[in-house]
Formats: C-alpha cells, sequence, structure tokens
C-alpha cells in the first residue's frame, strides 16, 4: 500500500482516472479533501445529508478555498410542502457562485445529486443587478420581484421577501446572507446597505447586489403554459380538480410545486451541468448503496402516493436521476474514491497515526494524565480546537493545571506555518488527527471529553438591552403612546415622506400636545421605546419645548437615586457576612457543558459568568435570572445546578 503525506495527497490526472485512498482516521478525510481541493474545484459526495452537515465543518476548518454546501430540499420525494426558503437560497447562491466560476468545494450527499435542477441559463439570464447610481423605478421593481417570485411583507425577515416603504425598499435577496435595504433619491440608487432585521437598524454600505429568483422553477407566463402542456398531456385527470394546477395557472407557488419542477422548463440538468469540467470529484464510502436505496424509497412512494387524482405524480424517471445516470456522470470526471478496504490492492494510505487515549478524567486524582502523558513523550506540536469562544475558555481553565503556554491562532492553515508548539483554536471540528510528517497533532473536545454534541448556532440578537425599543417599524402602531429620548411621551401618527436638507425620505411623526408634531427620521428608530404604562388610554402627552418632561426624568431619577441607597445598604450587609463557596468551574462541568444543543447567546454568557461568580465568592448570593420563553434560563440554570451539587 503506497503512503503519503497527507498535506501533499495524489490527485487524479487523467479524465476518467481513478485513485483510491485509504479512509483515514478522524478528521483526516477532511483535511486529503482540502489538500486535493487547493489547485481544481472539487465535488465531493456523501452516502447521507448527516455526513454532508458532519463533513461541512470539518471543511472549512481545513480548507483554503470556499466550502459550497449544495442542501438537501429536506422533504421527502413527493412531498406535499415546499423547503423552507434558507434552504432554497442557499441551493441558488451556491448554483451562481458555480456560474461565476468560483473555485472551492461543492458538498453534497447522494440523495441531493438526484434531484433534477434547472437548466443552466435559467439563473444565468434571471439575475437581475443593481447598482449604487443606476436608475431603479419603484413600481417597475415591484413588477420585477412579484414575476421572480418574492413576498410583498410588512416587515423583511427571510430570502425572498421585500418590502416598500416610500424611497425605502427593504429586500431580502435569494442567494444574500442578509437583507438589503435600498434608499432612493427621485428614481436613483442613493444608496445599499445592509440591515439587522431585529433592529431595522442599517450596517456598512455595499454597491452592488445581485437579485437570484425566489424559487427553482419559473413562474413566467412562458413556463406556466409549458407547465399547463406538460400536466395535461401527461396526466389523465381533470385538472380543474387539481389545486395545484389551478394555482400555478394563476402564478401561485402551491406548497411541493417543486415537485412538478421538470414540467416548467424543455430539458432539466444535474448538478453535473453547473460545474466546470475541471472539477475533481471524491467518493466517500457507500455511496452505491445509499443511492440504490433511495432510488427504492422514490418508488415506493411514487405507488403509495400516486393513486391521489387531484395530486397526479411525476414517474420516478422524469423527477429524479436513476442510479445508473449518477455515476455515469461521476465517471466523467476525475476521481478520488475513498475506501474502508483495508485490503486494497491499489489503495494509497496517508501517514497518519489514530491520536491515542487523551480524555481527560474527573473522577481520577489526576484528570490530565493520560494528555500530560502524551505531550511530555512525544515532540509533537498540538493545537487544540474548541467549537466557539465560550467552549475555548472553558477549555483553556480545564487545561489550567498543565500550566501550558498556549498561543491563541484564527486557523490550522496558520498554527501550520507557524512555530509554536501549543496552540488553541475554534472551529467546527468534529474529531482530531495525528499527522506523521509534519508531526502535528489536532486534539478537540471529542478527545477531551468524549462525544459532545455540536451545537446549533442561535440567531444573534441585538446587544441593545433596552426591552422597550423598537426593533421595527412593524411595532408601531397608528396612535400608540410611546416615548422619545428626548422629547417624552408622544403619540404614534404614522410614517411621512419628507425632504431634508434636498433629500426625500422617510420619518416616523409623533404627535404631541397642541397637535404638535415631531418628525423622527427612520434611521433614528432606536431613540423611539414603547410606553411601558398599565394603560395606553391614560398615557399623557407632553408638551414639545416645555420642561414637563425633564421634570418627570428628574423625579424618576430621584426615586432610583433612593433605591439605589437601599440596595447599596443591602449590598453592604450581604458583603459583611460569610456564605458558602462553590468549587471553580472543573473538566467535569466542561464535560457537561459542552453538552447542552446551543451555543450560548451573548446574554446567556453574561448570565452564567454573573451566575458562577457569586457561587464561587464567599459571600452570601441573590440572583434572579429573567428572560422571555425560550432564551436560555434554563440552561444557566443547569450549569448552577451542576456546580452546587458538585460541590456538595
Amino acid at each position: 500500500m503506497l503512503r503519503f503525506s497527507p498535506l501533499d495527497p495524489p490527485r487524479p490526472t487523467g479524465t476518467r482516472e481513478t485513485l483510491f485512498w485509504q479512509l483515514p482516521p478522524g478528521s483526516a478525510t477532511a483535511l486529503l479533501l482540502a489538500q486535493l481541493a487547493g489547485d481544481a474545484p472539487l465535488l465531493v459526495i456523501t452516502p447521507d445529508t448527516a455526513a454532508a452537515q458532519r463533513l461541512e465543518g470539518d471543511l472549512s476548518f481545513f480548507a483554503q478555498v470556499p466550502v459550497m454546501p449544495f442542501p438537501d430540499w429536506e422533504t421527502l420525494p413527493y412531498d406535499s410542502f415546499s423547503p423552507h426558503q434558507d434552504i432554497i437560497s442557499e441551493r441558488l447562491r451556491t448554483l451562481r457562485r458555480l456560474q461565476d466560476g468560483e473555485h472551492g468545494i461543492v458538498l453534497v450527499s447522494i440523495n441531493t445529486l438526484m434531484q433534477r435542477l434547472p437548466p443552466v441559463a435559467y439563473i444565468a439570464g434571471r439575475v437581475m443587478t443593481l447598482e449604487v447610481g443606476m436608475q431603479l423605478d419603484r413600481e417597475g421593481l415591484r413588477n420585477v420581484l412579484s414575476r421572480a417570485g418574492y413576498r410583498a411583507v410588512e416587515t423583511v425577515y427571510e430570502p425572498g421577501e421585500y418590502a416598500l416603504r416610500g424611497a425605502l425598499i427593504d429586500l431580502y435577496p435569494m442567494g444574500s446572507e442578509g437583507p438589503l435595504r435600498i434608499d432612493l433619491f427621485d428614481d436613483e440608487i442613493d444608496s445599499l446597505r445592509g440591515f439587522d432585521p431585529d433592529t431595522q437598524r442599517s450596517q456598512d454600505k455595499i454597491k452592488r447586489i445581485e437579485l437570484l429568483p425566489a424559487h427553482e422553477y419559473s413562474l413566467s407566463a412562458s413556463a406556466i403554459a409549458r407547465f399547463r402542456e406538460g400536466f395535461e398531456t401527461l396526466f389523465d385527470v381533470d385538472p380543474r380538480q387539481c389545486p395545484l394546477y389551478v394555482d400555478a395557472l394563476k402564478g401561485i407557488p402551491s406548497p411541493g410545486l417543486e415537485q412538478y419542477l421538470p414540467l416548467f422548463f424543455e430539458e432539466t440538468a444535474t448538478l453535473f451541468d453547473h460545474l466546470a469540467s475541471s472539477t475533481r470529484v471524491a467518493l466517500l464510502p457507500g455511496l452505491f448503496d445509499a443511492a440504490e436505496h433511495h432510488w427504492a424509497a422514490i418508488e415506493s412512494r411514487y405507488d403509495n402516493l400516486g393513486v391521489d387524482p387531484t395530486r397526479p405524480l411525476l414517474p420516478p424517471h422524469r423527477a429524479f436521476l436513476p442510479v445508473n445516470e449518477i455515476f455515469a456522470a461521476i465517471k466523467a470526471h476525475p476521481r478520488v474514491e475513498l475506501t474502508r478496504d483495508d485490503g486494497h490492492a491499489h489503495a494509497h494510505e496517508a501517514a497518519t497515526h489514530r491520536l491515542p487515549e487523551v480524555a481527560i478524567n474527573a473522577r481520577a486524582k489526576q484528570p490530565l494524565a493520560a494528555l500530560e502523558r502524551f505531550l511530555d513523550t512525544h515532540a509533537t506540536r498540538v493545537l487544540f480546537v474548541a467549537e466557539s469562544r465560550g467552549r475555548r475558555e472553558a477549555l483553556e481553565e480545564a487545561l489550567a493545571p498543565l500550566r501550558l503556554d498556549l498561543t491563541h491562532t484564527d486557523s490550522f492553515h496558520d498554527f501550520q506555518h507557524g512555530t509554536a508548539p501549543l496552540a488553541i483554536s475554534e472551529g467546527e471540528l468534529g474529531s482530531g488527527l495525528w499527522l506523521e510528517q509534519p508531526d502535528i497533532a489536532v486534539i478537540t473536545e471529542t478527545e477531551l471529553f468524549g462525544d459532545v454534541v455540536r451545537q446549533s448556532r442561535r440567531r444573534e440578537k441585538a446587544t441593545d438591552t433596552n426591552e422597550l425599543a423598537i426593533r421595527h417599524l412593524a411595532e408601531l402602531k397608528p396612535n400608540a403612546p410611546v416615548v422619545h429620548q428626548t422629547h417624552g411621551v408622544g403619540r404614534y401618527r404614522g410614517l411621512e415622506r419628507l425632504e431634508a436638507g434636498g433629500q426625500a425620505a422617510e420619518f416616523v411623526a409623533l404627535e404631541y400636545a397642541d397637535e404638535a408634531k415631531l418628525y423622527v427620521p427612520v434611521d433614528n428608530l432606536h431613540l423611539i421605546s414603547r410606553y411601558a404604562g398599565t394603560d395606553d388610554e391614560l398615557a399623557p402627552l407632553h408638551r414639545l419645548g416645555s420642561e414637563q418632561w425633564d421634570k418627570a426624568r428628574r423625579k424618576a431619577a430621584e426615586k432610583i437615586r433612593d433605591t439605589a441607597a437601599e440596595l447599596l445598604d443591602v449590598y453592604a450587609r450581604r458583603e459583611s457576612h460569610e456564605g458558602f463557596a462553590c468549587a471553580p468551574p472543573d473538566a467535569e462541568y466542561a464535560r457537561f457543558a459542552a453538552n447542552f444543543p446551543f451555543e450560548e447567546t451573548p446574554d446567556q454568557r453574561a448570565a452564567i459568568a454573573a451566575v458562577i461568580g457569586d457561587m464561587t465568592a464567599a459571600r452570601p448570593m441573590d440572583r434572579v435570572v429573567c428572560g422571555d420563553v425560550g432564551f436560555g434560563k434554563t440552561e444557566v440554570d443547569m450549569r448552577a445546578a451542576f456546580l452546587a451539587v458538585h460541590s456538595g
């Protein structure tokens, strides 16, 4: 068996050449694939979606080129509901990047690869570009967006949505990583900015955006006519009794319409049609069996669900690629096949070791003995990897007894080309590895704490802690009382378009006593908050330009100072008493915390740090953790409970 350096793996050269690699241990597979993609585009095919999702994090950690997932619809064959818009957006983004010739790693499961796709020309011919300074007709844009399948909404949250509000147009383009705000000056684009949909606050300016279609199928007049002809020719049913057919003729994207994608085009494509001819293909073990199993499931669901005359189904070969066609397309590319067969005569083997036992045993007298033994007996450079900043800090605390001189590094590439013998980094790496040459080991939480839950990322919330702040315009109800930071309590009277400094813009109109009006620019929405009184009808109406609001604020400040004095006295008496100090977090605590399914939010991290600080201090503790439903209070409580029990 031929051995090679994982940092310089052998590459197939001929168009139809196949190389076999022995499947290496740990995350070395991702390292090999990342190196394989260094000088040519790469398509990586996994046996299932879960394997693709696991490999995505590993590849992102090692690769120096973009990793472009092509996700599964996450629906079963012939399902009657549509994929989530986030999934369609990511798929369209990957197809567009491939059309642009971007060099990277495309990651797909064999099930997803069997789906028929829109032709290459579909996306290329429906991309609309918007740039600062270009002329843009507002109503014309509305028509373009509607024809492209975008939905008009009051507030933009998801890909494929838009909202028109005078000179401001909020838009979440398909394929974009976030929503955008277009500011018009007459019929000219004055600025393009990203914005936070939770707070409505504008972010950095950009110069150019691309709008991709909202679906993988077209609802143009010609596409609908093609769908109608194909539907009526293929199915021996009364189409007027098929709700999906009736909606499609009206241009309405009914749930599950993706299952009829081939009827909207003269010809469909495969993912291979979107790839460059120089693309290499990497095949993980088990693909053929997985493809055969999926095809059997397709046929079974067709037989079971195809009896409904109100929803006839496309035959399997029309909606999906048969197994023989998939593997014929694979063989047209140079490829690497990874195998688990130790006796494969032609397989190349990466020069790696299997990591020894280095787990932290919190119940032992010397919990870090195994890791310390490995570090002492091998002249190996070691990179520790934790999934997030919070976990990295917990790992550093767990390793503190060894007094290691850990250098913080941003990536494996930086560590590889650096000189630090020991380092720590953040990354979604499922397991570690150990290379022979150069002698480098990567140790993750999995090796140290056992199998840990791979944390899902919560969407980051705004760091503004003012719970009464107006997050977006939809929260402002006509005639509702609101509070302006400078001018006090007024009534919201709607949005008005005014000229200021020679430019037209949208303003929030607030009415005060004596029918006085205050106009607040939409960009200053953070200055307005909801009125917190018990009854909106009894809310005061302050007078602009008077001292009424200032007096109210001074009176409130006096009450705050009185309350603060009482609290200070309570805290002083508490500090004078001695309480029970819990033991600080250790390796066992880190193992426990690693099994929570979500990464901590900034607010959670702050609450956890405050609670642990109180519990480990030798003084009486009195702390209340507040938060809305689903914001992670239980995770804070469980950590506190663990520390309490662990400290006896």
